[in-house]
């Protein structure tokens, strides 16, 4: 047997395995960070055997509740991702399979590989109305890919989304793929009257270091980049750096940046109301585009996410909340799970792949649910 994670996105160190029924593991570290839960990793050589994989070290990690009614998702062929029994001790992550080939993945959650970030945005320029710039360079030197789709800027409303400034938080590329999918759909309705209205600003990918590294939370010099949006270094964090600058160019009338949370088991989206100048516009427009959402699609819901900033609290190092400030717009995170969604189900792939491209294409109704009320 063999334990190997030396690929796109692979995250783990193997302690122990001689044993099929003892495999041990540690997760490691992001950069320079305290940050990690991210795993991705194959077995070769188990099929047919009953295996109990051990994360020794995942009471430690970064949000150690992730853990809780969570189970790890595996695949033979990388595209279909399925769950696979898990428990939890308050130590110990322990993933119980027994392959059936004898080669496996086992990860987080679906993993989302640079490969596939440059097949989407090659797909999308293959689209007349799509436009690639390149705005600047990671620190691992990986470009920083823009998307522009739409034309005729300065009479439109200027509509942002980004995702993935959490690199473990994979599920945000899939839902771009839905996202940007739709949008592109020369047949779909919803997308031809917004198109007609907007310009579209797309940043698939904020942390391309992060995600090749296998990173959960941090960029390849170990910063969080949704903490960095009022203070941005070229050297430390020049992903947020170069994508304030092109915001300020283009102006915001709408942003939406989209991420994972490890604990909760929903589907829900964070707004701007502890800004400084959160507006009574701005409420209206965020209520809403949540009830817009929550039409268009049932796997989103209004009852469990995090509570709302008070008055004047709001942390304007967060992205959103840094962008809703700056530019009085209606700017939010939207956050998908890694667990199963708690809808009283089990399925085999629980939260998946599909689902977060789902989601991500019904955001387009909801945005044309405001889109007249911008500004």
């Amino acid at each position: 047997m063999k334990i190997s994670s030396a690929f796109d996105g692979g995250n783990i160190t193997c302690v122990k395995c001689d044993k099929a029924t003892d495999i041990q593991l540690e997760i490691r570290n992001d950069q320079d960070s305290e940050f990690f839960q991210w795993f991705y990793f194959r077995l070769s050589g188990a099929g047919g055997q009953a295996c109990k994989l051990k994360i020794v070290n995942a009471g430690e990690a970064a949000y150690p509740k992730g853990w809780e009614n969570y189970r790890a998702v595996a695949s033979y062929d990388r595209i279909d991702w399925f769950r696979v029994p898990t428990d939890y001790n308050g130590k110990i992550l322990t993933i119980r399979h027994k392959p059936e080939q004898d080669s496996v993945y086992y990860a987080y959650f679906a993993p989302y590989a640079m490969e596939r970030h440059h097949d989407l945005v090659a797909h999308c320029l293959q689209y007349p109305r799509t436009a690639l710039e390149v705005l600047g360079e990671t620190v691992d030197g990986q470009e920083i890919d823009l998307l522009t789709i739409g034309e005729g800027m300065h009479k439109k409303h200027k509509i942002w989304a980004i995702a993935r400034q959490h690199p473990g938080e994979s599920m945000a590329e899939w839902w771009m793929e839905g996202f940007l999918e739709r949008l592109l759909d020369q047949d779909d309705a919803v997308a031809r009257a917004l198109l007609d209205k907007a310009v579209f600003h797309i940043v698939p990918n904020m942390n391309p270091d992060g995600s090749r590294r296998g990173h959960l939370r941090t960029n390849a010099a170990g910063i969080n980049l949704n903490r960095e949006w009022q203070e941005p270094s070229r050297e430390k964090s020049p992903e947020v750096y170069w994508v304030r600058q092109r915001m300020e160019k283009t102006g915001v009338d709408f942003c939406l940046d989209v991420h994972g949370d490890e604990a909760i088991p929903h589907n829900f989206i964070a707004g701007p109301e502890g800004v400084p100048s959160f507006s009574k516009r701005q409420a209206k427009l965020l209520k809403n585009y949540k009830d817009a959402l929550l039409q268009a699609n049932p796997d989103f819901q209004l009852k469990h996410g995090y509570p709302a900033n008070r008055p004047g609290k709001a942390n304007l190092k967060i992205g959103a909340n840094w962008i809703a400030e700056r530019f009085g717009c209606l700017s939010m995170t939207l956050e998908m799970p890694f667990k199963d969604v708690d809808d009283g189900t089990e399925q085999r792939q629980g939260w998946s792949p599909a689902r977060s491209r789902a989601l991500g294409r019904s955001n387009l109704d909801a945005i044309r649910a405001v889109l007249g009320n911008l500004r």
